[in-house]
């Protein structure tokens, strides 16, 4: 398959995670919709303006950690022979994937253990976001969404996985960026919605599908995984990820 398809995937996974967004960033984004800035209180186009800033400064957070896990995953990718670091790196994904729909679906908490570790990192990160509150401009609102990028997450440490089995900077960087797009729908609706979709996000019905939806593309990763023998990898020792294989 092409590389389109490597960042379709990545944008799915975005789209299905983003239920989880809604309990990590909503609360962020509904700033914009009870007036915690000006420009909000004055209409739906500044409103929308301000959380386009905003989620345009947090998926650039995630472009960054994505070129930094692509680039130590082609270091790790030098260490290993082509086919097995492929292989490995292919499991290792398709199982965290696998992880955050259980995760997302309420069935298994695994993820919030990384995002334990994370939240040692998170307490010196987290006063930097504060110095943006209340959000009166837009370049407020970016650097509000650079910081808050950083949050710990289940769902963006599995998509670093994934820029991180590429085994390429700019490819890890590109993923990233893709799957924050795919959760861009959900934090702009809920960013206008305040708590109304929030109360939606937490019906069973709707984490439960997300969930299994998730699911299905860490199995497709598996069985991906299953399939991957050494003749197949690419020349220059990439790794891939799940739903993924080589051209």
């Amino acid at each position: 398959m092409s590389a389109d398809v490597t960042l379709l995937s990545a944008l799915l996974v975005g789209l299905f995670g983003s239920a989880h967004c809604l309990g990590m960033c909503g609360g962020i984004a509904t700033l914009f919709s009870l007036g915690a800035s000006p420009a909000a209180a004055s209409g739906a186009r500044p409103q929308v303006t301000m959380l386009l800033a905003y989620n345009a400064g947090r998926i650039t957070s995630y472009t960054a950690a994505g070129v930094i896990a692509g680039a130590l995953g082609a270091t790790l990718a030098g260490l290993l022979e082509p086919g097995v670091a492929r292989r490995v790196a292919m499991t290792i994904s398709a199982l965290l994937v696998l992880a955050l729909g259980l995760y997302v679906g309420g069935w298994w908490s695994f993820l919030t253990h990384l995002e334990r570790v994370g939240a040692r990192a998170w307490q010196h990160i987290e006063p930097l976001g504060r110095k943006f509150i209340p959000v009166r401009s837009h370049g407020q609102a970016v650097a509000l969404g650079l910081v808050w990028g950083w949050l710990p997450c289940g769902l963006v440490y599995t998509a670093l996985a994934w820029s991180l089995a590429s085994g390429d900077a700019w490819r890890g960087g590109a993923l990233m960026t893709a799957f924050g797009l795919g959760t861009l729908p959900t934090l702009l609706v809920v960013g206008a919605a305040g708590s109304t979709l929030r109360r939606f996000r937490d019906k069973r019905s709707v984490r439960h599908a997300a969930g299994a939806l998730l699911m299905i593309v860490g199995f497709l990763g598996l069985w991906n995984a299953a399939a991957v023998t050494g003749n197949h990898s690419h020349a220059h020792g990439a790794l891939t990820f799940p739903g993924v294989q080589g051209a």
